[in-house]
């Protein structure tokens, strides 16, 4: 690839519900939809700008259209990737491999050598909202493998207690920095009767030394989503999770999350893949890694009330790669 075409537009998908964590609630996905095109191919990306990492859909918008308002040069992806900031690198990082393996003709899991059988389980996410509606949430996936649970605003042990009588599958809980260091010990230590696989991020971000002194004193594994941004993140980390979070709009796209995930296991961390509210484009590119990792929590694009994209499919938390070149996206519905 030499010359390529970049464009970039705003991605806005209605919710199914409205959807709550610690950090407030949400009706619409807003995401950048990223197009990259060279000798008459076309690649998409998608990235889901995250204003807790100082990146917003209009910030993305308005660099895309400053830097690459005419073609730009394409000798190798790293030069180019480090023009732009993690969330809108991962806008053109996905297209590009889309790009790319079209133009192989390969889908990007056997472009990276993994076996596409090899993607674990995915949850399904419970946001927070009052405990007799989470609960209904929890019946209507009943047949789930796995369910994450958002806590952080009240009501913690009522809620997971009144789940986990409806639920006999895997829960993971995820308080989104929504306790301190000393609510989190109590509160894990009396939901260890309720057999919870994991905790997400506990404790607000940049106290790692917090993390381990919690991990000391429950037996409920900890891991790092807020703390483990990108796999410089994960030094910092060592012997105070057990676990990291890597998602793509976070670390930079594909790219980057390849590197975070090879780090993560140098270090001895377990891996999960994380996800926004996002189209299946993001999903999907995200899927394409899956086989290397541990923990898959690719639920993002299920929240949508509508999307004009198909890409990996769910059965049951199973998942499903697609077997076309790239990315394997078809537009249902030009946008």
């Amino acid at each position: 690839m030499r010359s390529v075409s970049v464009t970039a537009s705003l991605l806005a998908l209605p919710l199914e519900h409205a959807l709550t964590i610690a950090r407030g609630t949400s009706t619409e996905s807003r995401t950048v939809l990223v197009r990259v095109a060279c000798e008459g191919a076309e690649g998409i990306g998608e990235c889901a700008p995250i204003p807790r990492y100082h990146e917003t859909v209009e910030s993305v918008l308005d660099l895309y259209a400053a830097k690459m308002a005419k073609p730009i040069e394409v000798r190798d992806f790293d030069g180019v990737l480090d023009l732009v900031p993690q969330a809108a690198r991962c806008g053109l990082d996905i297209a590009l491999h889309d790009l790319l393996g079209k133009r192989l003709g390969a889908p990007l899991w056997e472009i990276f050598g993994l076996d596409p059988a090899r993607v674990p389980l995915t949850s399904f996410t419970i946001y927070i909202d009052e405990v007799a509606t989470m609960v209904e949430e929890a019946k209507r996936y009943r047949s789930a493998p796995i369910l994450k649970v958002k806590l952080g605003l009240g009501s913690e042990l009522e809620t997971i207690e009144s789940i986990r009588s409806v639920y006999s599958g895997t829960i993971r809980i995820d308080a989104n920095e929504g306790w301190s260091a000393e609510e989190s010990v109590a509160l894990l230590g009396q939901m260890e009767r309720y057999d919870i696989e994991f905790c997400e991020q506990p404790i607000p971000a940049g106290k790692p030394e917090q993390l381990g002194w919690i991990r000391e004193r429950v037996r409920i594994p900890i891991v790092a989503d807020e703390d483990s941004v990108t796999a410089s993140d994960l030094p910092s980390l060592i012997g105070r999770v057990d676990g990291v979070n890597v998602k793509l709009s976070k670390c930079g796209g594909i790219r980057a999350a390849h590197a975070m995930i090879h780090t993560a296991r140098a270090l001895g961390f377990k891996i999960m893949l994380g996800c926004m509210t996002e189209s299946s484009i993001l999903i999907t590119a995200a899927g394409h890694l899956a086989p290397l990792v541990d923990w898959a929590d690719l639920d993002g694009n299920l929240m949508l009330a509508r999307e004009p994209f198909v890409g990996m499919t769910h059965n049951s938390g199973r998942l499903t790669l697609p077997d076309s070149p790239g990315l394997g996206i078809v537009e249902t519905v030009a946008v």
